[in-house]
């Protein structure tokens, strides 16, 4: 059953109402992934509010529309549904993220990514697209989901035949960013194969998500990410600094990230990110 979503707020969050109706191609496919990429913010701070989340696309939408975002399951899984709404063919892909640690690639579920079929162009012959929302420091447009080499603003990305399942996909990150590629299945998964991993990564003690809390926003020129206190930008310029105090952090949520809080969140939130970054200080001193 598809989802029901406020797709004339999802449009409005994107700044793209006029997109309502409108015939799907390549043009307007490139403009909701970017848009979508610069506006609706990458994160997990609902776990360090303590507010459990779901993987179901309708509930990701309706805090999307409210001025929030999500990491991987949540932003896929919305972003399929409004494709899905104004008439593009999309399909929802098992995958595996490689971390920088990790030793060999794995389809472990850990991520949820999307084609998008029907769309023939110059870059895109037979009409295949990669659209994800949900890497953080990933993409800001759709890839053509062809073998090579693919240039996305300041980042060099490759796409080639995965060697952990036959007929799946690998894509392998720039260098400069977060973890090493991922890969994924060719056939179609749905919203409930990701229950159990999602589970695991907003309650396990040994989840990224669960031990920083983390934003991430991409641009024409390259991402922003805050780790715990820590705010870097990696593209044509690249920056690195600490966020000494409480406004300072939560002036960047809001003026980079676009997350504004109320005093109510803040207040929950402050005290565990900085005991979090202090722990991780003495860790590495």
């Amino acid at each position: 059953m598809p989802d029901t979503i406020d797709v004339p707020g999802y449009l409005a969050r994107l700044g793209l109402p006029e997109l309502a109706g409108h015939e799907p191609s390549v043009p307007a496919l490139r403009a909701l992934h970017r848009a979508h990429a610069e506006r609706v913010p990458y994160e997990c701070l609902e776990i360090h509010l303590g507010r459990p989340t779901t993987v179901c696309p309708a509930e990701s939408v309706r805090r999307i529309v409210a001025g929030r975002g999500g990491y991987c399951f949540h932003l896929n899984g919305a972003f399929s549904a409004l494709l899905r709404a104004l008439g593009y063919r999309v399909t929802r892909h098992v995958a595996g993220v490689q971390g920088r640690a990790d030793p060999a690639p794995a389809i472990n579920g850990n991520h949820l990514v999307l084609t998008v079929s029907g769309l023939p162009s110059a870059e895109s012959p037979e009409g295949d697209w990669l659209v994800d929302l949900g890497m953080g420091d990933g993409l800001h447009g759709p890839l053509p989901l062809v073998e090579g080499h693919h240039t996305d603003g300041p980042f060099r990305y490759g796409l080639r035949a995965s060697v952990v399942e036959r007929g799946g996909w690998r894509f392998d990150h720039d260098p400069r960013c977060g973890f090493r590629g991922m890969d994924f299945r060719a056939g179609p998964a749905r919203m409930s194969d990701f229950r159990e991993k999602h589970e695991e990564l907003i309650t396990s003690p040994e989840s990224g998500f669960v031990r920083v809390a983390m934003a991430a926003r991409r641009d024409a020129t390259g991402v922003d990410v805050v780790r715990g206190l820590t705010l870097s930008r990696i593209g044509t310029v690249s920056s690195k600094t600490v966020l000494g105090d409480e406004v300072t952090y939560f002036t960047a949520l809001a003026d980079i990230f676009g997350i504004v809080l109320p005093p109510a969140d803040r207040a929950v939130l402050w005290p565990r990110v900085f005991e979090a970054h202090r722990g991780w200080e003495q860790q590495e001193s």
